[in-house]
């Protein structure tokens, strides 16, 4: 049997722990401000970071949120030390919860390329495969990576 997490939204002032868990677990690019994500989605009601705690430790968390007709998540993580405990589930159960809560039917779910061990996973509690195709464009070239190494 598995142990179980309390789970509950972050409060503001655990932004670096939470930046570090993500970092630990390989989730943040250099493009990317994790302290910055993290007050983005507690700055408004449509997302929050979730947090797992194990006693007084926070051992996952994820990023959750809505455009008003989907969910998504983003940075799930579990420390690589309490990985196999049954963890992401409970923490992904919470992402869902909070999404139904917020009248949300769909979680749409997006995984780097290069995150291949973790597809098993996803399939594993029930997330599939769709055909579609992800686009997308850099509203701001300067955060685009493939420009970060660029001169003017």
């Amino acid at each position: 049997m598995s142990e179980e997490l309390t789970i509950r939204e972050m409060l503001a002032g655990e932004s670096d722990t939470i930046a570090a868990l993500w970092a630990d677990c390989g989730l943040t690019r250099p493009w990317n401000d994790p302290l910055s994500d993290i007050a983005f989605a507690l700055a408004g009601p449509a997302s929050t970071v979730l947090v797992g705690e194990l006693g007084t430790d926070i051992v996952a968390s994820v990023m959750v949120g809505h455009d008003g007709h989907r969910g998504t998540v983003y940075y799930v993580s579990v420390h690589p030390d309490h990985r196999g405990k049954g963890f992401g589930r409970q923490i992904m159960k919470a992402a869902e919860s909070w999404l139904k809560q917020q009248g949300m039917w769909k979680l749409n779910l997006l995984i780097r390329a290069d995150n291949t061990k973790f597809h098993a996973f996803y399939e594993a509690i029930g997330y599939t495969v769709e055909p579609r195709t992800a686009m997308a464009k850099w509203l701001d070239p300067s955060k685009n990576p493939a420009n970060r190494d660029q001169k003017s």
